[in-house]
């Protein structure tokens, strides 16, 4: 059996923890490449070269993925989404297996799941393994962000009430968002563009967690140089909103 890591509540979970009263926890697998089929803006991984580990972005990467970034700093992390990524080759087998190697080692004391600060639904497979394990533990609340949409749409309609799913603007299937009129959560680059496009700025999760409703996340991570990612974040820090308000989908 797969050995999972459920990691306790980040900085930015932590303050969700502290305002629901209840045990956070997340889940992660690997950033970018095939766990994130559907990734496109922040599309970003580490991949392995002779200098070492080094992130890769991809062609279309608007900004670089938060989660990709702290792997290519820390390889103990790196190694525990990567034993995590082992779910998707358990589901191609068997989605009952996967769901039953993930409740067998859930943690007790947890009462919300985050489901990828790093990585996303890489397969039908995984996402409907997933679904099946909050119909398994229904005094959990499941919630996540998501590219993966069409495997989202798939199942639309059969979605148990405490998995709480959010689109994450930016993917290949954007088309799907105002198509099933989805919820989503947008990065932007400053207060004002939240601000323009009508949308609240979350800072602890709680728009994610509630479900439901679309919102903004601002920009967080370190960003390729020059670039306007980069000169966003620069600002951001300038006026104080940087760690306040965070992105990380």
């Amino acid at each position: 059996m797969i050995y999972l890591h459920f990691s306790k509540a980040n900085a930015k979970l932590v303050k969700l923890q502290k305002l629901l009263g209840k045990k956070v926890y997340s889940f992660d697998t690997l950033s970018g490449g095939s766990n994130c089929p559907y990734a496109n803006e922040c599309n970003s991984r580490v991949i392995y070269t002779e200098n070492g580990f080094r992130i890769q972005d991809g062609p279309n990467t608007q900004f670089r993925c938060f989660s990709a970034s702290q792997e290519a700093l820390f390889p103990a992390l790196r190694n525990s989404r990567l034993q995590n990524s082992q779910l998707r080759e358990v589901a191609a087998r068997s989605v009952s297996k996967m769901v039953d190697t993930i409740v067998y080692q859930f943690p007790q004391d947890c009462d919300v799941l985050r489901i990828h600060v790093a990585g996303d639904h890489s397969t039908q497979n995984y996402f409907d393994a997933w679904l099946e394990v909050a119909r398994k533990l229904p005094s959990v609340v499941f919630y996540c962000y998501t590219k993966s949409l069409p495997f989202w749409v798939r199942r639309i309609n059969d979605i148990p009430a405490n998995f709480r799913l959010t689109a994450s603007f930016g993917g290949m299937r954007d088309d799907l968002i105002a198509q099933y009129n989805l919820p989503y959560a947008k990065v932007v680059f400053s207060e004002k563009e939240a601000n323009l496009l009508g949308l609240p700025i979350d800072n602890d999760d709680s728009h994610a967690y509630n479900g439901g409703s679309s919102f903004a996340l601002l920009l967080h991570g370190p960003q390729p140089q020059k670039s306007e990612a980069s000169k966003a974040l620069q600002e951001l820090k300038g006026k104080g909103s940087y760690g306040r308000k965070v992105a990380n989908v």
